[in-house]
């Protein structure tokens, strides 16, 4: 694991787009794995503005995303669809086409687990992997006691994880109770992966990632075993890392 300590978010983010940029310039055709949530946004700003400044060129791209919420249409003000189409998609000169994510609203979500299995090993894995990290040590919605081998399943959230998200959706009750996601054995088939986490609510999860033992029970843990991980945390995040006890 490499590990990156930046000084704030705002570095962080600068750190990641110039990582994500330098992958699309030594391949014009990379597969990118993505997220959402708050802690990725800053690293998709960095990427629209090189974009933006004509250093990167996004028409050879294809994305995988992590997961999508249960029960969502794609035009959802909430869905992931439409979180990557505003921060990202729409803004860059990416082939929709190119950009793949699980769909909530499919009528059989069994085979559509094993359609996006299929659609990872066939257009991907991905070259690069971007995650972040729940407070829980969830990566994607893998939450606790998720097997190490899964691949891509439906997981209904816990309780920690809904009330993470309800700051998205008007009410508590709006907030999806089940997502698609890729599995731990998903995610481990990228051939590098950029894990971030930023600010103090973050800082005993990345304590347990560095010192703990790869336990189910914190998914991210995981990653640990992964050929090529980079952690970019911010210096609120790395607090705990020298307090073993």
């Amino acid at each position: 694991m490499e590990i990156i300590v930046t000084n704030n978010y705002e570095e962080l983010s600068r750190k990641a787009g110039e990582i994500i940029d330098s992958q699309l310039k030594k391949d014009s055709a990379s597969v990118l794995g993505l997220a959402t949530g708050s802690t990725p946004l800053g690293t998709y700003k960095e990427l629209v503005m090189s974009y933006e400044k004509g250093e990167t060129d996004y028409s050879f791209v294809s994305t995988l995303n992590l997961d999508e919420y249960v029960g969502l249409s794609p035009d959802h003000h909430q869905s992931y669809r439409r979180f990557m189409n505003e921060h990202l998609f729409d803004q860059i000169n990416i082939q929709k086409g190119n950009t793949y994510i699980p769909d909530g609203k499919a009528d059989n979500l069994a085979e559509e687990c094993e359609r996006y299995e299929q659609v990872i090993d066939e257009i991907g894995p991905p070259d690069l992997q971007l995650l972040g990290i729940g407070e829980n040590g969830h990566i994607g919605f893998n939450e606790p006691g998720t097997s190490f081998e899964s691949g891509t399943h439906v997981v209904e959230l816990t309780p920690s994880t809904r009330q993470a998200n309800a700051r998205f959706f008007d009410t508590m009750e709006e907030v999806p109770t089940h997502a698609v996601t890729m599995g731990v054995q998903s995610i481990h088939k990228s051939k590098k992966i950029i894990l971030l986490a930023s600010g103090k609510r973050k800082a005993e999860a990345i304590r347990q990632l560095i010192y703990g033992e790869r336990d189910e029970q914190f998914p991210a843990s995981s990653l640990k075993e992964h050929r090529d991980l980079t952690l970019i945390v911010d210096r609120e995040a790395y607090a705990l890392v020298n307090e073993k006890g």
